[in-house]
């Protein structure tokens, strides 16, 4: 009986220490999410607070190498040098913990939203246009010379650059090629420059794709130095 007890008094003394590690390690996961929030935001313009998960279990096991595998991080929306962007994501592998600190592999990812465009389009050409999404193309409508404008803009990422390039023109109601286009409208509204600026130091556009909310963008860096957070 007495070797009974012990046993079960054995058994339950495991049970608490390892229910005691498991809550320290949560303890230790939950300040460590927090100050991962407060840096996210203290180094992007990031709207509302934004949502940090750590991966990985134990957590201190992790810390102790110094080194995070995988961080996800989400936000409402992102300000790139005045350019809006929302439904914000952002993935990291190998976070190390130690100055200077580096991410072995970061995507982000994001929407630059028809109004984020239009603002720019109309900057770039000085055309007063509209513009909205329509299946696979961006489609941009407004008057020149006179007439009903429609085009089809398709993005693409060349060296790092996010460009728009005409696809399909229409004025009034023939259908044109762009060599057609009058006073040399085709070069105005074709290959232009967005600007998408403030994205982390390492880390540069690779692709862009039409999604119904607008324009998605996806920027990745390897080895990317993370700023000393103040």
């Amino acid at each position: 009986m007495g070797a009974r007890r012990a046993l079960v008094g054995t058994v339950v003394t495991l049970v608490v220490v390892g229910a005691g590690a498991v809550v320290a390690d949560r303890v230790a996961l939950g300040l460590a999410e927090d100050r991962a929030r407060e840096v996210v935001t203290q180094q992007l313009a990031v709207t509302g607070e934004p949502d940090v998960t750590i991966h990985g279990f134990p957590f201190l096991t992790q810390l102790a190498a110094r080194e995070l595998d995988d961080v996800d991080a989400a936000a409402a929306g992102l300000t790139l040098e005045g350019i809006d962007a929302t439904d914000v994501r952002v993935t990291a592998q190998g976070v190390g913990l130690t100055e200077p600190a580096t991410v072995r592999a970061a995507t982000l990812a994001a929407t630059l939203p028809p109004a984020s465009l239009e603002r720019v389009l109309v900057e770039q050409t000085d055309l007063d246009v509209t513009l909205t999404v329509e299946g696979g193309l961006l489609r941009v409508a407004g008057d020149v010379l006179g007439l009903s404008l429609s085009a089809g803009l398709e993005p693409r990422v060349e060296d790092g650059v996010l460009l728009v390039d005409l696809a399909d023109v229409a004025l009034g109601d023939r259908r044109l090629d762009l060599d057609d286009l009058p006073g040399g409208l085709g070069d105005d509204v074709s290959g232009i420059e967005v600007p998408v600026e403030g994205l982390p130091e390492g880390v540069v556009l690779t692709s862009a794709v039409v999604v119904p909310d607008g324009v998605r963008i996806t920027a990745e860096g390897t080895d990317v130095v993370l700023p000393v957070a103040p």
